[in-house]
């Protein structure tokens, strides 16, 4: 008997199958949609992080007051991550960043370049509409060399720029809805400055940091709220952390840990354990949805125990008229990989659709709204799915398959 032959027969068994069967096919449906969904989830949160790491520049170090053992947040440079963590875990004694420390660490080996940030809140106001914003007092002379910030429209802030300013782009797009042109007025506390530059996202106003000192009450004449350091070789970063720290450390007086002021954030070392936490979370997230396709698989081992069962009498039959012990196996390994190929089907399709729609819930806010808000749904990944349900289901067939290969034709005839 062909091949072709013994797959025309098992497609024949599917087609003609009871509910058992279909009851069995979803299953595998379940537990395939579940690996796709999660996966494809996990890929694109890791591609999201990845684009995020990017952005905030892997050759950027951050220095923020307050000694954290965690290394806090601060490392950030895209939308609202540019600027002073509120949420840092510090000592309850800490004093600002001040000018002192800039020219510090503009004479440590491997630093390119120095910045300074301030930060506080005002209200913009443009026509009549008004918003509370985060605003950013940066350096203009080395701002465009340090953030990783892309302009949308117009220029970065640069020498010379007093009372210019560069808008986030959601502010324009979203808060002001369109409403604030390149090269327009707008009024920050009071005073009238004019908006230079509109970066591609986030909600964040910058400006010089001489500007922001004389607007801002709250902002020292040298203070920093956090100190960003351009390295110019990231493969010694861990180096340069370290030289950091000591000169730091002796330059305020900082003996230990225990008396130290401030905190040195190495992106490269948050990428590292987020990376970590996304794969053992996704490798978790997976062994249950594996899971569910051992229950299937287990479905169609008992599926195909019973075909086997109630065909004994057609296998007698063709065993009578010819077929030999490799057709029967074929036969039913074909219909187990039949089910297997089926389920693997209806899977993929629910996979997909399931991965958008809790990509979709998931694109709302926040932090874990927006790393997990982009599913990444590759052809390897259904491939490799379909491929997987296939071959779950031919090895759970394997065993009925050959057993009804193994009838006596006598035997199978005589069976009621």
């Amino acid at each position: 008997m062909r091949l072709k032959k013994s797959f025309q027969l098992a497609l024949n068994i599917l087609l003609h199958s009871r509910l058992r069967s279909w009851l069995t096919i979803v299953g595998i449906v379940i537990g395939i949609a579940a690996v796709v969904s999660i996966v494809s989830i996990s890929q694109g949160a890791q591609q999201q992080l990845e684009e995020q790491l990017g952005n905030l520049g892997a050759d950027v170090l951050t220095i923020t007051p307050g000694f954290s053992q965690a290394q806090g947040s601060g490392g950030g440079f895209k939308g609202e991550g540019f600027g002073k963590s509120k949420d840092i875990s510090s000592t309850d004694e800490q004093e600002n960043l001040t000018a002192k420390d800039v020219l510090i660490l503009k004479n440590i080996d491997n630093v390119d370049y120095v910045m300074g940030e301030v930060a506080d809140k005002g209200d913009l106001t443009y026509s009549s509409k008004t918003a509370s914003l985060n605003v950013k007092g940066v350096d203009v002379s080395v701002w465009k060399d340090v953030t990783t910030e892309e302009i949308a429209e117009g220029r970065f802030l640069g020498a010379g720029d007093t009372y210019s300013v560069v808008l986030g782009g959601n502010i324009v797009s979203s808060t002001f809805e369109d409403e604030i042109p390149l090269n327009s007025k707008v009024t920050i506390e009071g005073k009238s400055f004019k908006v230079v530059g509109i970066s591609e996202s986030g909600n964040t106003i910058y400006m010089s940091a001489s500007v922001a000192r004389t607007t801002f009450e709250d902002i020292g004449d040298e203070e920093f709220d956090s100190i960003y350091v351009k390295i110019e070789d990231v493969e010694i970063a861990d180096e340069t952390v370290e030289d950091i720290t000591k000169k730091l450390m002796f330059s305020r007086g900082a003996l230990n840990d225990k008396d130290r002021d401030f905190t040195v954030t190495n992106p490269a070392d948050r990428q590292e354990i987020i990376q970590e936490t996304t794969q053992q979370m996704t490798l978790f997230l997976t062994a249950i949805a594996t899971i569910s396709l051992l229950v299937g698989a287990v479905g169609i081992a008992n599926t195909m125990f019973t075909s086997v069962l109630e065909k004994t009498k057609e296998i007698g039959i063709m065993k009578a008229i010819g077929a030999k012990n490799k057709d029967i196996l074929f036969i039913f390994l074909f219909n187990a990989g039949l089910i297997g190929f089926v389920g693997g089907i209806g899977g993929i399709i629910l996979g997909y659709f399931g991965s958008r729609l809790v990509s979709s819930l998931g694109d709302s806010g926040g932090m874990t709204g927006r790393l997990f808000g982009t599913s990444a749904v590759t052809p390897e990944l259904l491939i490799g799915a379909l491929l997987f349900s296939v071959i779950v289901g031919m090895i759970a067939g394997a065993i009925p398959a050959y057993r009804a290969s193994r009838l006596n034709p006598v035997d199978a005839l005589r069976y009621e």
